[in-house]
């Protein structure tokens, strides 16, 4: 087998993301509207406005993010772009426990070393050593990737 084979992809479900986007997008312009309709005090204002359009800009920041999937391959875990999220060979471990601090509906990765932060939101972060996959994504391919991600660290400690 090719190292580059794609062995499964996790995308943003339709519903989901247009949930997520909806419910971000919904919060903005209500707190827009807010600031229009009630006139609170000054600082409320600056408040609410700024909130508001970071609310509106988080929206489309995620809207553009979930149009990308991501793709496991026996390297490791990129986007559809080609940027390596996780390399197979840096993961400690694959955390998909009711506890665990991950994306609704996604895995938390462990990383040997940190790498860069990065964010799209909607579908994965990276901050120091962890790596948070879901989100908007379905809950079934992000668990089949999860368990896959599993059997090839295994494999890995076993060579």
């Amino acid at each position: 087998m090719n190292d580059s084979e794609v062995l499964v992809v996790l995308s943003a479900s339709t519903g989901r993301r247009l949930f997520g986007v909806g419910a971000v997008g919904g919060l903005g312009l209500t707190l827009l509207y807010l600031v229009l309709a009630q006139a609170p005090a000054l600082g409320w204002q600056v408040f609410m406005m700024g909130s508001g359009a970071l609310a509106l800009w988080m929206a489309t920041r995620m809207w553009r993010a979930t149009e990308q999937w991501l793709e496991l391959t026996r390297e490791g875990l990129r986007d559809n772009n080609g940027r390596m999220i996780a390399p197979i060979d840096q993961i400690i471990s694959v955390d998909r426990g009711v506890f665990a601090f991950k994306p609704s509906n996604g895995f938390m990765i462990r990383l040997k070393k940190k790498a860069p932060a990065a964010w799209q939101p909607g579908l994965w972060w990276r901050a120091g050593r962890r790596v948070g996959v879901g989100g908007v994504t379905a809950s079934t391919p992000a668990k089949v990737m999860a368990e896959i991600i599993q059997d090839l660290i295994a494999r890995n400690d076993a060579s």
